[in-house]
Order: structure tokens, then sequence, then C-alpha cells
């Protein structure tokens, strides 16, 4: 399938998912679920890509919101490795490794968004995040509107007019744990930071994150923070007048030199890159036509009863003269996480050890 192509201009709607967040979403859903729609009949794992690729069918059909797209994309993390971990090495670096029975979803979850008609979108040394930015800069110097998709608090610094953020529903309706579904504008940016958009860095700065292992300034929160950012109006006002500080403990950690360095480096460690050189162009993010065999075919191979039946209803196709997809039934369903064949990885180490050289006979002394 043709990616389609068309300008983005006033009055269009683009939708920004930040997929990498949505991958782990749906799998830690999934596992809160009856297991026998989490596994394959070969035991491949396909929960988290079945409540994705049934998230992906809503947005392209109903968007959210109220929104309906014009432009989707969906984004990832290509790697861990950003230019953030060349100014901090330590950035990100507490991170456990993902169940192992995410990892081969991950490359499963690209072509969910290739079998959709789309672009994954990744690019080395930037996180989704930043790539996020970008679109969204472009998509505003444009007169588009923006809609980002996801609860990632970093993302907030984005939120002007003309962008807003969504978090869609997290599990079962009345759950335990559920979270109904909501819109993240200005003011839920003030009711989470404290503050407007406009310094949601420099509070991030001050605080750190623990999750992304930003340092931040040693005891001051969120809450602290805020009152120094309202009290000061910016970060560089704060750090030239912090001798004026009363508390000692505030004073100590805003003056110590050890203590500024960190605050400057988490600053640029938590703002987004707004210019990246992006490899797809706004204008080729344009919401897919359904092709409705290549659907059908990729999720018969992931055997997605339910999900295949529906994109038959929407497209108007006897599914069940559909073939799966070659490409992903039996062993070349399994994949590692950058998408190699396990199967390939285990002919290629076999043929790389050398065979064992044939046992000597031991001869015993004397004879």
């Amino acid at each position: 399938m043709t990616q389609p192509h068309r300008p983005v201009g006033p009055g269009d709607h683009v939708f920004l998912v930040d997929g990498s967040s949505f991958i782990f979403r749906a799998y830690y859903q999934s596992i809160r679920q009856d297991q026998k729609y989490n596994y394959r009949s070969d035991r491949l794992p396909i929960g988290a890509v079945r409540l994705f690729s049934t998230k992906l069918l809503q947005f392209v059909r109903e968007g959210a919101a109220g929104i309906k797209p014009t432009h989707l994309a969906m984004i990832f993390d290509k790697t861990e490795n950003s230019f953030r971990r060349d100014l901090y090495p330590a950035y990100k670096s507490q991170r456990k490794d993902p169940p192992d029975d995410l990892v081969p979803q991950f490359p499963l979850m690209r072509a969910t968004v290739r079998a959709f008609g789309m672009i994954p979108i990744e690019q080395g040394r930037y996180e989704a995040d930043d790539l996020i930015a970008t679109y969204a800069r472009q998509a505003r110097e444009r007169g588009a509107d923006v809609l980002i998709i996801s609860a990632d608090k970093d993302l907030m610094q984005l939120i002007e007019p003309g962008v807003a953020m969504y978090d869609p529903a997290s599990g079962e309706a009345g759950a335990k744990g559920s979270r109904g579904e909501r819109k993240i504008g200005f003011a839920e940016v003030v009711e989470y930071f404290g503050v407007g958009p406009d310094k949601v860095i420099d509070i991030q700065a001050l605080a750190g994150d623990s999750t992304d292992n930003v340092p931040g300034a040693p005891g001051i929160g969120v809450k602290t923070a805020a009152e120094l950012i309202n009290a000061y109006g910016d970060l560089e006002t704060l750090l030239a007048r912090a001798a004026e500080i009363k508390q000692p403990k505030r004073r100590e950690a805003l003056t110590a030199p050890e203590n500024v360095e960190r605050i400057r480096v988490s600053k640029q460690l938590v703002t987004l890159v707004r210019d990246v050189a992006v490899e797809t162009p706004l204008d080729d993010l344009v919401l897919p036509n359904l092709d409705g065999k290549e659907l059908a075919a990729f999720f018969k191979a992931m055997e997605l009863t339910t999900i295949t039946r529906r994109v038959g209803e929407i497209c108007g196709l006897d599914v069940s003269a559909i073939e799966p997809d070659p490409r992903f039934v039996g062993p070349a369903g399994w994949q590692g996480r950058e998408g190699e064949a396990a199967l390939a990885r285990e002919q290629e180490a076999a043929a790389a050890t050398p065979a064992p050289s044939p046992a000597t006979p031991s001869v015993a002394p004397g004879a």
C-alpha cells in the first residue's frame, strides 16, 4: 500500500500517538485479562498486539475526544541510547528490561502499523517525545490543530492554543485501578505542576524525575519547585537570586555549584527538541485508507478472530477467503526486539559454533 500524501493546513487535525508508551499500556492491560486471549496457538504472546490494534483501529475510524483526525502518526522510541545519554550517561539507566513476553511483540507492533497502511515513525538519537514535539510545531505553523495521545507528563510542556493532550481510558470500566479518558489542556497542566506549560521545563529541571533518572536539585519536589518558580518567575531568575532565599536547605540546594550543575543538566534532559530533521515529512502522515485484505491477513496470522471479523465488516470482505499473512505465520512470527527472526538467529548461532573435536582415546601408561 502506498502511503497517502496531503499537505497539512488550517482546519486539519493532526493526531500524534506516543506509540512506545502505548505498547506498555496495552501490555499491562492485557495481563490483567483472560490469558487465553494473550497467546497464539504456538504460544507467541499477542495480548499487547490485540489491544494496541483495537485502539489503533478506533483512532483511524472514530478519532478521539470527539475529533476525527486528518493526519495520524504512531511514534516510537527507536533506542534508549538517545543524545541525552551523551549529556548524562545515567539517564534512564536504572530502567529494567521489558518483560520476556513483551519482547517479541515490539516488532509486531510496528508490523501492525504497516498493516494499517501507516509508517511507524522512529529515529535514531531522538526519543519519541522529540519527534512529537517537532511534528506538533510543524503542524501549528501550518495552522492545524494537534492532539497528542499520551499520558506522559513530559509532553505537557508542548500544550498551547491548538495543542492538547488526550489520555485514553485505561483498564476495564469500574475495575480497580481503571481510569476514565481525559483531555489535558492548560488547566490540567496547572493542576499537575502548579504552573502553566511554558514553565513545566523549569519545574522538571528543579524537581528531577526518578523514573528517567533526571537528578534535579536535592530536596526539591514538584510542589516546592512550583512555589519557587511562581515566586521568582523563571528558573534563571531563581538561580541568579537563590542567595536571597531564607530557608537554608533550599538556599544550599540552589546555590552549591554541584547542585546548580545538576539543575542545568536536568533542564537539558527534560527539554524536548522541536526541530528534529524528521525523516518522514509531516504531509506523509495522512489518515490511511484501510486495505482490508492486508489487515485481515495480518490479524489472521496473529489469530485475532474478533478484530479480523470487525475488519471484514468495515471493509465489506469475506475474511474466510483470506489467507493468513505468511510473513508472520509459525516461526516467522517469533522475532526479537529489533525484528530479527528468532529462527534465523538460532541457525546463525549454530553455524558459528565450531563442531566439537573428536575425543582422543586415552592410552594407559606403558601400553
